[in-house]
């Protein structure tokens, strides 16, 4: 019986994943991801997908991140109807991403459309409301441990991976005559001892590896937040600025909001109000306090500390109107709003208004793809191209260190490490090429294990 491993996203590249398990005739897809960052990327999205949707028998997903979950409403309407599994949090979460998701195609198309500077005309999404409502019909959630059964030789079970809310690593075991091959899935591996996230779960003894690579090529910076924030932010309130901080409405946003306010509560920062501007951010912290338990977050955020979640002096914004009024108010304050890449929603409009004066900060909180507004920014570029217009840099800007949802090198050997017994083959994916071949040869160097880093499309025999 032949078992094969196919790489359609995420291959040699931080976006779009997609793994295609093939046992037999039997096809599960891991992860449906959208591609993100340079045209070339994204331009992805639209081609035909290199199988046929209607033949998948059914999806595994990791988490919620679009990167991950993207591309499923696509797959519907491209024929796929199949169940899609995942921990409860992650269904719960993926209501929101994907109707989000959905809207802002719709909206930017119509944007595009109105402004007239798309070079399609019309502009179309790619795909719709519609198309997510239906994806979201398919969602059948596991608990974390338990082994489903996907056919009657295969199954899987959910681990812990920690990086947001409902995340996890996906173990697949296939029966292959009296002996079983067991794959694991890593997904996005999160750090050890975050302030809001539970550590990542020992790695399970597997034969075959998937493992991602986002920060495969460099350590996270240990200063701690207080001194990276507390002189940036400090004279932009002085200057009577604004902060705008582009964040993941999933985990970063939550994340960040709590370390502020402790900031400002210990007399680190000045008391200024603080703008959650995301209707799904908002939804997503509410969504966190219904699984404030110790499988889903740190164990001092699960104790009777709900109310750390909607802590004092932060707004929180769901409409459009809310959203405009925000631009009538002077700084000092902070405006917390996704997308993290600047690939997209309410802050680009911030980031209109604000680039152009030197008084405001924006601090990137989380990893940039190459090719997006977030990584052009950091790599100094004097304009930013919005809805059709190139606005000046003037603004300051920083990327803020600590805070990352991914583990970087030292934290993913660590959880490598965590169990002694080698896989026989390991597939690097989830980093761009840099990342990827520099954490294969760590492996290799350290670990004793061979590596493999797949390019885009390419299938391995198991």
């Amino acid at each position: 019986m032949a078992i094969q491993l196919t790489f359609h996203g995420a291959a040699r590249t931080v976006t779009g994943s997609k793994y295609r398990l093939t046992v037999g005739s039997d096809d599960t897809l891991v992860d449906a991801g959208l591609f993100q960052g340079i045209k070339e990327l994204r331009l992805l999205n639209w081609d035909d997908p290199p199988f046929r949707p209607h033949e998948l028998r059914r999806v595994l997903l990791t988490h919620t991140h679009i990167d991950h979950i993207g591309y499923l409403p696509r797959l519907v309407r491209r024929g796929f109807d199949g169940p899609v599994y995942c921990t409860a949090a992650t269904a719960d979460l993926a209501e929101l991403l994907l109707l989000d998701s959905a809207r802002l195609q719709e909206e930017d198309a119509d944007y595009a459309n109105r402004k007239g500077y798309s070079r399609h005309d019309p502009a179309l999404p790619l795909y719709t409301v519609d198309n997510a409502e239906q994806a979201l019909t398919l969602l059948e959630s596991v608990p974390y441990g338990e082994w489903l059964r996907l056919d009657g030789r295969t199954r899987a079970r959910y681990h812990g991976a920690g990086h947001i809310l409902g995340s996890a690593s996906i173990e697949v075991r296939v029966e292959r005559g009296s002996e079983e091959l067991t794959l694991l899935f890593s997904g996005d591996v999160g750090r050890y001892d975050s302030p809001l996230h539970p550590d990542p779960e020992p790695r399970p003894r597997c034969d075959v590896l998937v493992m991602e690579s986002t920060y495969g090529d460099r350590e996270h910076d240990a200063t701690p937040l207080a001194e990276q924030l507390r002189g940036p932010i400090s004279r932009t309130f002085e200057a009577g600025g604004t902060v705008l901080i582009p964040a993941f409405a999933v985990g970063r946003s939550q994340q960040i909001t709590l370390v502020l306010r402790q900031l400002m509560d210990e007399g680190a920062l000045q008391e200024v109000p603080i703008h959650i501007d995301s209707p799904m951010a908002v939804d997503a912290t509410r969504i966190y306090s219904r699984h404030l338990d110790e499988d889903h977050v740190d164990a001092e955020i699960a104790a009777p500390g709900r109310s750390r979640l909607f802590p004092e002096g932060v707004e929180l914004h769901r409409s459009a109107a809310d959203s405009k009024r925000i631009n009538d108010l002077k700084g000092p304050r902070i405006i917390v709003s996704p997308s993290g890449m600047l690939v997209g929603g309410r802050v680009l409009h911030h980031l209109k208004r604000l680039l152009p004066s030197r008084r405001n900060l924006v601090i990137l909180a989380g990893f940039q793809a190459a090719g997006t507004r977030g990584r052009k920014l950091l790599e100094g570029n004097p304009s930013l191209r919005i809805h059709g217009a190139d606005i000046p840099v003037r603004a300051a800007s920083m990327s803020l260190h600590g805070l990352s949802g991914h583990g970087d090198r030292n934290e993913m050997m660590r959880w490598l490490a965590t169990e002694e017994t080698a896989p026989r083959r390991v597939f690097i994916t989830h980093g761009e090429p840099e990342a990827a071949f520099a954490f294969a040869g760590q492996i290799e160097r350290e670990l004793g294990w061979t590596t493999d880093v797949p390019c885009l499309g390419e299938t391995a025999e198991l």
